[in-house]
C-alpha cells in the first residue's frame, strides 16, 4: 500500500505599492518571479507522474499582472538609469541595495560580483565616501549582476543571451542592461499562463489564500488572541470586522476565478491561521479543504504527537479531519521545516534520503502533508534548490511505496473524515498569533487600523450615496499580515522602514480617497527606532539670517543646528531625496528653517512644500506656489484645517529659507516642537525631511545666548 504524500508550495508577496508615491517600493515580486515562480513548474514538468499543490496569494497575482502591464519598482528604475548619469543619491542607493542577495549562493559564484561587494565592504561604512571610489562601469556591472543573479540558473542556462551575460561577468553595456530587464518581463509574462496550463493538465492543483494575506482570526476579532495568548497585552481597541474577513475570502475566490477560469477547491489560510469562526466563513464561501499546522490539531484534540522530534501518534496526524463541512489537513511540521530551513546545508543526496526515510517510517495509510514557503528557501540552497528538487522529484517518481497526491484528489478518493468538535485558534508559528499582535508596535498598528476603519464607517454612514470602494480597498490592503510581521522584535529586515511607510501610507490613503486630511498620528512611524530623529549638530546660539533663498555669508547659519538628510531613514527613500541638509535655528522672536537641495530649487517650479507641526499643537504651513514667496498657516481644530495667517518671509531660490515667528505659529519659549517637511509634485508625495519620523526642536529660554557662552 502506497503512502500518500501531499506537498504544497506557498507563493506569497505583500502588496508593495505605495499609494502616496505612486510606485512599487520593493522589487521582491519581480525578483522572485524571475528566480522562483516559473522554474518551480519547469522542474516539475520533468517528472510528469508527480502531483503537487501550489498555493497562490491574490496580492501576488495582482502584482504579477501589473508588471505584465508595465508597472516597475524603484529598483527597476535605478537599474535603467545609465551608469554615467547616476547622481550621488542614486549611487548610494545602488551600493546599499544591489547586494541584497544571498552572498554565498548568489554573489560569490560570480567572481566580479564578489570583488565589487568586497570593494563596497561587507560591513558598510560611509555611503557617500565609498560611492566616490566606484567608476561608472563598476556601477553598471553592479546594476546588471544584481538583476542577473536574481534570475534562476535554469533560465540562465537555457537562454543564450542570459548565458552570455553570465559568462561575460563584467564590462556590461547599457544595451545589455536594457535587454536583461526585458528578459525579466518576458519571464513574468509566462508565469500565470504556465500555472493555468499545468492546472488544466491535472499535474498541479492551485489553491488560494485570502486576498491580501490577512490573519483572518484577528480580522474577525483581534481579542481572539487571548484564547491562545492568555497573558498577552492586547491593543487598546478591539478590532472586530467579520465582514472584512468574509470580503478577503470572497475577493480572493473571485479574483482567482477571473485569472484561471475556475474556482479554487482549497485554501491555505494566511500563515495557517484558523479559528472556528473563520472556518465557518470559509465553508460559506464554498471552499472544500483548508490546511494548517500539526500543533493546531494537537491543541484542538488535546493529544500530543511528538516527544522531541519523534512522532509518537502518526495515525492521528496523518488523517483528514472535518469541521463545519470543511476538510482540514494538518502539515507535518518537522518534514516541512527540514526542507524550509535545514536541508539547504546538507549534502543533496543525504537530504533526499533522509526525507524519504522519514516519510516511509511515518505511516502506511492516510496522508502526509508537507506545506511550506515555495520561494524564500531556495536562495539558501546550491543552484537555487534546483539540484535538490530534481533529486527529490526523481526519487519520488521512481518510488513504489510513496505516491504524491493533491489535496483535492485525496478528498475525492477518500470521502471519510474525522469530525473535530473544536478548533484551537492559532497559526502555523507556535500555534498562536504572537508574531502579529501583543508587541507594543503590533498593538499600535492594530489601533491605527481600528481608528482609520472607524473613520471610514462614519463617513460612509454620513454619505450613503458616495462611492467608498477605493477607500475600502486601502483598508483591505492594510489588513495584510506582512506589515505586522516586521513590527516587534521577532524579525529583521534592512527595509523595515519601507514596510512601515507603505502601511501608514495606505491608511493615509483611506482619508485621501474620501477627501479628508490624514490625522497626525499616521505621520509618525510605528517602529520605535524610527520615530524621533536626532540632529547631527545642535544649535549653539541665536541666529539672524536674511531670508533671501541664498547662502549670503558663512556666519549666517553658523550657530544653527543641522540634520544630515542623507544619513536618515531607509535607503529606499534617500535615493529619491531632493535635499542634503536641513538647518534649524532661532532667536527670541522666530524659528528658522533652511533646506539645501542637491540642485537649485529654481529647477523645480511645480513643487509644493508643507511643514507639518504635530506637537505641541497641530499646525500646517503650506507653500503651494514657490514663486509667490508666501506661506499659509493652518491650525487644526476638531480635525478641520482652518487658515489663520500668512507668512511672507519665505523664499525658494538656491536654497529654501523660511522664518516662522513664534507669535504666528503660537509656540512659546521652552516648548518642544515636533515637525517634518513634505515635498509634493502633481499631488504625489515625492520627498520628506526627515524621510521617517520627525524632528524634535526645543525652543530655548530668552537667555539661551548667555547660557551657550562656550
Amino acid at each position: 500500500m502506497s503512502i500518500n504524500l501531499a506537498i504544497l508550495w506557498h507563493m506569497h508577496q505583500p502588496y508593495y505599492y505605495d499609494p502616496l508615491k505612486n510606485k512599487f517600493m520593493l522589487p521582491w515580486v519581480r525578483l522572485h518571479a524571475t528566480k522562483d515562480y516559473l522554474d518551480m513548474l519547469l522542474i516539475l514538468k520533468k517528472f510528469p507522474e508527480l502531483k503537487i499543490t501550489f498555493n497562490l496569494v491574490p496580492s501576488l497575482l495582482k502584482q504579477l499582472k501589473e508588471y505584465e502591464n508595465g508597472a516597475t519598482d524603484i529598483f527597476f528604475e535605478h537599474t535603467i538609469i545609465p551608469a554615467e548619469e547616476l547622481n550621488e543619491e542614486q549611487k548610494v542607493f545602488i551600493l546599499e541595495n544591489f547586494f541584497l542577495a544571498n552572498w554565498k549562493n548568489m554573489i560569490y559564484p560570480f567572481k566580479r560580483y564578489r570583488e565589487l561587494l568586497e570593494k563596497r565592504g561587507k560591513i558598510y561604512g560611509d555611503p557617500l565616501k565609498i560611492s566616490k571610489k566606484f567608476t561608472p562601469q563598476e556601477f553598471r556591472d553592479i546594476q546588471v549582476l544584481f538583476n542577473l543573479v536574481w534570475i534562476d540558473p535554469l533560465h540562465r542556462e537555457k537562454d543564450f543571451f542570459l548565458k552570455e551575460l553570465q559568462n561575460k561577468e563584467t564590462n556590461f553595456t547599457e544595451e545589455e542592461k536594457k535587454l536583461l530587464l526585458d528578459k525579466h518581463i518576458e519571464i513574468i509574462k509566462q508565469i500565470i499562463p504556465s500555472y493555468k496550463e499545468m492546472a488544466k493538465s491535472g499535474q498541479i492543483e492551485l489553491s488560494v489564500s485570502p486576498f491580501y494575506h490577512p490573519i483572518l482570526p484577528l480580522i474577525y476579532d483581534n481579542y481572539k488572541a487571548k484564547e491562545c495568548m492568555p497573558y498577552a497585552l492586547l491593543p487598546q481597541y478591539n478590532f472586530k470586522a467579520p465582514e472584512d474577513a468574509q470580503t478577503q475570502i470572497n475577493k480572493a475566490i473571485s479574483y482567482f476565478e477571473e485569472i484561471f477560469g475556475f474556482k479554487p477547491y482549497g485554501m491555505w489560510p494566511s500563515e495557517g491561521s484558523v479559528s472556528e469562526e473563520i472556518i465557518k466563513l470559509i465553508a460559506q464561501a464554498g471552499i472544500k479543504w483548508i490546511a494548517t499546522d500539526e500543533e493546531i490539531l494537537s491543541k484542538s484534540i488535546s493529544e500530543k504527537f511528538r516527544v522531541s522530534e519523534n512522532l509518537i501518534n502518526p495515525s492521528m496526524l496523518y488523517q483528514m479531519y472535518e469541521f463545519e463541512g470543511v476538510k482540514i489537513f494538518f502539515r507535518d511540521r518537522i518534514l516541512s521545516d527540514l526542507i524550509g530551513f535545514v536541508y539547504s546545508s546538507w549534502d543533496v543526496q543525504k537530504a533526499v534520503d533522509d526525507f524519504l526515510k522519514r516519510v516511509r517510517s511515518s505511516t502506511t495509510s492516510g496522508i502526509v502533508s508537507v506545506i511550506l514557503d515555495g520561494e524564500n528557501a531556495w536562495e539558501y540552497y546550491e543552484n537555487d534548490g534546483n539540484i535538490f528538487l530534481e533529486k527529490l522529484y526523481g526519487s519520488l517518481q521512481k518510488s513504489k511505496d510513496i505516491k504524491t497526491i493533491t489535496f483535492s484528489d485525496y478528498l475525492r478518493q477518500n470521502p471519510y473524515a474525522t469530525t473535530l468538535k473544536k478548533i484551537f485558534p492559532g497559526s502555523w508559528i507556535n500555534a498562536n498569533f504572537s508574531i502579529w499582535i501583543g508587541h507594543e508596535e503590533d498593538n499600535l498598528s492594530w489601533d491605527y487600523l481600528y481608528k482609520v476603519r472607524q473613520e471610514l464607517l462614519s463617513y460612509q454612514k454620513e454619505n450613503p450615496n458616495k462611492d467608498t470602494s477605493q477607500a475600502w480597498e486601502e483598508i483591505y490592503i492594510s489588513e495584510g499580515s506582512d506589515w505586522n510581521w516586521w513590527y516587534g522584535d521577532e524579525h529583521y529586515t534592512e527595509t523595515k522602514d519601507v514596510f512601515d511607510d507603505i502601511y501608514r501610507h495606505h491608511l493615509m490613503s483611506v482619508y485621501l480617497k474620501i477627501g479628508k486630511e490624514p490625522p497626525s498620528f499616521l505621520y509618525i512611524p510605528i517602529s520605535k527606532k524610527m520615530r524621533e530623529i536626532k540632529p547631527e549638530i545642535e544649535p549653539k546660539g541665536f541666529i539672524y539670517p536674511k531670508i533671501d533663498g541664498k547662502i549670503t555669508g558663512y556666519f549666517e547659519w553658523l550657530e544653527a543646528g543641522r540634520f544630515n538628510l542623507q544619513r536618515m531613514g531607509g535607503s529606499m527613500h534617500r535615493a529619491e531625496s531632493l535635499f542634503s541638509y536641513l538647518y534649524y535655528g532661532f532667536n527670541r522672536q522666530s524659528l528658522f528653517l533652511r533646506l539645501d537641495p542637491f540642485s537649485s530649487l529654481k529647477d523645480f517650479e511645480d513643487l509644493k512644500l508643507h511643514i507639518q507641526i504635530i506637537e505641541p499643537r497641530r499646525i500646517k504651513i503650506v507653500c503651494d506656489n514657490i514663486k509667490a514667496q508666501l506661506a499659509e498657516v493652518f491650525f487644526q481644530e476638531n480635525e478641520i484645517w482652518i487658515k489663520k495667517k500668512e507668512i511672507e518671509s519665505v523664499v525658494f531660490n538656491e536654497i529654501f529659507e523660511i522664518e516662522l515667528p513664534f507669535e504666528i505659529i503660537d509656540i512659546k519659549q521652552e516648548e518642544n516642537i515636533y515637525l517634518f517637511i513634505e515635498i509634493f509634485k502633481n499631488s504625489y508625495l515625492i520627498d520628506r525631511a526627515p524621510i521617517i519620523g520627525f524632528i524634535k526642536i526645543h525652543i530655548p529660554p530668552y537667555d539661551f545666548d548667555k547660557l551657550m557662552w562656550f
